[in-house]
């Protein structure tokens, strides 16, 4: 079968289209024929091998060869003992080594049946940007009235904790560029803040929550307009593991970390907002396999609108 495989850290120019061994379920697996994946800021974290992920992904070189995260496609085949899912089904998830025609997944992991009436491409959206932004509004405490900025509104993780925010019963300030405000304002933003020509930080505004969902802001710019037992929620830079451990014990606003839950409950249950049309994917480009490359680089220009998406068969 065709995949994208890296066998070394590098830029997107060490991603290339490969011929590989195609798995077999094991007992308790699945096996996807995958319609569509997706090139995300994961993937380009994780093919860049920063020094923490590669603590996670192999120091030296990644251990796993086959990139990619989120997939959508038919189940093929069964394994022993599968009960979830069977033979025709269409099915969405995560599960690493994506970015390939066929997919083994153990059926009580991140993977579900498809939302009715979405394409392969709009379901392969999905899970990346939806369960982290999920996992983030959680962490925050995030519900009815809450005041909260998602920085970043228009990507992946923004686009869905701005639906997100709005379903758990938030009032969301999204910032954004100016080419993207009208995107996030068509997602339920009650507030749509162009950070071109608007500083959020020094308008008086003060919010129950600031979700980074780009990790390029910073709490110390962002502290005057949390409120005081407030929240700030980075989603990178390093420097945030300071001052989580430094407003853990001084201060009233604190900032908070969570990983993400790749859990099945939790794809099933954005699957059951979608199908109530609470909530849709974004998607901005979609390449061909074979483009893979091209998609890295799109993803790493930091313009994308929601997700990038890898069309595979």
């Amino acid at each position: 079968m065709r995949a994208v495989v890296d066998d070394r850290y590098g830029p997107p120019e060490v991603l290339r289209i490969a011929e590989v061994a195609r798995p077999a379920p094991a007992a308790g697996e699945v096996l996807v024929h995958v319609h569509a994946s997706t090139a995300n800021q994961t993937d380009a974290h994780m093919r860049a091998g920063a020094t923490l992920i590669r603590l996670l992904t192999g120091i030296r070189r990644p251990r796993q060869r086959i990139t990619g995260l989120d997939f959508a496609g038919v189940v093929e085949a069964v394994g022993e003992a599968v009960t979830e899912f069977k033979e025709g089904d269409q099915v969405f998830g995560i599960r690493a080594g994506a970015n390939a025609e066929y997919l083994a997944v153990r059926e009580h992991r991140a993977i579900a049946l498809m939302p009715a009436g979405l394409t392969f491409e709009g379901a392969a959206a999905v899970p990346d940007g939806a369960l982290a932004a999920l996992a983030h509004l959680r962490r925050a405490h995030v519900g009815d009235r809450t005041r909260l900025l998602v920085y970043g509104a228009s990507g992946a993780c923004g686009s869905a904790a701005v639906q997100l925010g709005k379903v758990f019963g938030a009032r969301v300030t999204g910032v954004c560029s100016t080419a993207n405000v009208e995107l996030v304002r068509s997602l339920g933003a009650d507030e749509v803040i162009d950070y071109t020509t608007s500083d959020w930080t020094r308008n008086g505004e003060t919010y129950d929550v600031v979700l980074d969902a780009v990790g390029k802001h910073s709490f110390l710019k962002s502290r005057r307009s949390i409120r005081p037992g407030g929240m700030f929620v980075p989603t990178d830079r390093l420097i945030n593991l300071f001052w989580w451990g430094w407003t853990a014990r001084i201060g009233s606003r604190r900032v908070a970390f969570s990983l993400p839950r790749v859990e099945q409950v939790d794809l099933r249950y954005i699957a059951e907002l979608i199908e109530a049309g609470r909530y849709r994917p974004v998607i901005d480009r979609t390449y061909p396999l074979e483009r893979v490359v091209e998609a890295h680089r799109y993803v790493e220009s930091w313009r994308k609108r929601g997700s990038v998406v890898l069309k595979i068969g």
